[in-house]
């Protein structure tokens, strides 16, 4: 039996939860996380124009399906439900993990880590020994989530015309962290 929202902790999860490699199946589901968590999240930081951008630039049906036909995107999934995503890849001596997202009614479950977690795996399976983000200014749950989780600062970047500045982190990826 699959828990509620309601009903969901964090041992229930663990147990019901598979973070796997995308599917072509899957997109209906990714795309539903991206409109619900931006709406959520960046509505009060940045207004509803910066949403419409993002959901129209990073959101869309084409961008998704390059990202799972390239392997750089993971879902957490609770029964038939898409409840997690996470988007990467290479881009210099580096993986950049593009987005990593889970519907609010799922925080505090452990979900974000799982699917760090793999990112984290995959990054090292790839011969990679650093992964780097960024988050919008004023996002405080992504800077204390990715603080958490051994990410430090390493810039800003100031977009202009009165959006917040996007704070870059990186990690270095040594000896395995012990859960």
């Amino acid at each position: 039996m699959i828990a509620t929202n309601g009903d969901l902790e964090r041992g229930a999860v663990d147990d019901q939860v598979v973070v796997r490699g995308a599917v072509g199946d899957d997109l209906a589901g990714i795309i539903s996380v991206g409109h619900r968590t931006w709406l959520a999240t960046y509505e009060p930081i940045a207004g509803p124009e910066y949403v419409a951008m993002g959901l129209a630039k990073w959101w869309t049906s084409d961008v998704v399906t390059d990202a799972i036909r390239k392997g750089r995107t993971l879902v957490a999934v609770l029964g038939d439900e898409v409840v997690g995503v996470a988007t990467f890849g290479p881009q210099d001596d580096a993986v950049v993990l593009w987005k990593l997202y889970v519907l609010p009614g799922h925080h505090g479950l452990g979900i974000g880590s799982r699917l760090m977690d793999e990112v984290v795996e995959q990054a090292r399976e790839s011969g990679h020994d650093r992964i780097t983000l960024s988050y919008l200014e004023g996002n405080e749950q992504a800077a204390r989530f990715y603080t958490r989780r051994g990410f430090t600062e390493t810039h800003r970047e100031t977009p202009g015309s009165g959006l917040p500045e996007s704070v870059w982190m990186a990690r270095e990826l040594g000896e395995r962290e012990q859960s």
